[in-house]
């Protein structure tokens, strides 16, 4: 397909999923310019919505139970496509998988997480893509790695409970038979966050409180993640507090580094290859991505830039639509976006965008049919 519009947006997180908010973009073209061939690519930056946009690009959807952050079972799905599988932390060990939303600090676990994985594995999977965010726990990964059969003892030589609070009782890590289920198996973590495991800008001083953890809470906890580190290191040799994104998702992806080998790649430049955003843009005359909100987070590697910069590598144009933009010209022109489209620009009760953000959308590609040059448009 050449001449097209590839329409490649994120979710609009708490109103529409990636693939919605494609759809309606794509709903509204239709009307204003049949005329222009249209194709949708769905795209996550490794959190929420990743194994969605995964399926909506071919993936195949696998559903299983695993347990939950607090242990009760859940049910929850990975993709698959020839020998890879996209697994999303949030999905078997999120915030969104606590009973009641009751947070657990302390106690949360990702060991469903490991079972996903795990699952892969059964399946065939020779490579993982794990994508961190969203998280419940604060556990360092070790429920993940307890799940492939690694084991966590205290002094007297007994498993720890699970839950990064339990981790400063940590005596020895026993790697059991964790090597031999991950032989032949290449671990990806696809993210966007930074932060080392330990200190202020780790995973228990920036992640914990929106985990629930009170300051007495987040103490307790850099103390199991430190001891954690410290054990690590002596008995298998595992250096990886200081690399960038060893405290994403309360520290898993330390955990992923350092119990499955993980090498770490920027979410959205890695995913958008997996999806073959490249062979998809490629001849595109306009490329349309975006999210609920373009803010200054976004400049920090989210997807609707990492979307408008892959397609100025194509020499393709591209613009952005949300629900808000907070973003200057200058900082847009910088992301390699053209322009950006807000719903509170139709809109400006915010409560009301969240509501009729599919309608919404419809309207606002109207505007951008009548806008822009690609597509006929008079800017």
């Amino acid at each position: 397909m050449r001449g097209h519009v590839l329409i490649a947006p994120d979710k609009f997180k708490g109103s529409l999923t990636a693939a919605e908010v494609a759809g309606h973009l794509a709903a509204g073209l239709a009307r204003a310019v049949p005329h222009v061939p249209l194709d949708r690519l769905p795209v996550a930056d490794g959190g929420d919505g990743t194994v969605e946009a995964a399926v909506a690009c071919g993936f195949a959807e696998v559903r299983t139970e695993v347990s939950g952050p607090t242990g009760r079972p859940v049910a929850a799905s990975y993709a698959v496509r020839d020998g890879t599988a996209v697994i999303e932390l949030a999905a078997a060990s999120g915030l969104r998988r606590l009973p009641g939303g009751t947070p657990a600090p302390l106690a949360a676990s990702s060991r469903g997480t490991g079972e996903l994985v795990a699952a892969a594995i059964e399946r065939g999977a020779t490579r993982i893509v794990l994508g961190l965010g969203g998280s419940a726990c604060t556990d360092g990964g070790t429920g993940m790695a307890a799940a492939l059969g690694a084991r966590f003892l205290d002094a007297g030589g007994g498993p720890l409970p699970p839950g990064g609070g339990a981790l400063r009782s940590l005596a020895s890590i026993d790697p059991g038979g964790l090597p031999s289920r991950l032989r032949g198996v290449t671990v990806v973590v696809a993210g966007d966050v930074d932060n080392r495991l330990l200190g202020p800008d780790g995973a228990a001083a920036v992640f914990a409180p929106q985990k629930g953890a009170t300051a007495a809470d987040v103490r307790a906890l850099e103390r199991g993640l430190a001891r954690l580190d410290a054990v690590a290191r002596r008995d298998l040799g595992a250096y990886a507090a200081d690399r960038p994104g060893a405290g994403a998702a309360g520290g898993a992806g330390f955990g992923a580094m350092a119990f499955l080998g993980a090498t770490v790649r920027p979410g959205i430049a890695y995913l958008l290859d997996l999806l073959g955003f490249p062979a998809r843009a490629a001849g595109a005359r306009l490329v349309i991505t975006g999210e609920g909100s373009l803010d200054r987070q976004s400049l920090r590697g989210k997807a609707p830039v990492g979307v408008a910069r892959a397609a100025a590598r194509l020499g393709v144009p591209a613009i952005a639509v949300a629900g808000r933009c907070a973003l200057t010209g200058e900082q847009l022109r910088k992301a390699r976006l053209q322009d950006a489209y807000a719903l509170t620009d139709l809109e400006p009760d915010p409560e009301r965008c969240m509501a009729e953000a599919g309608p919404l959308l419809e309207r606002l590609a109207g505007r951008i049919a009548r806008d822009q040059p690609a597509l006929g448009g008079a800017a």
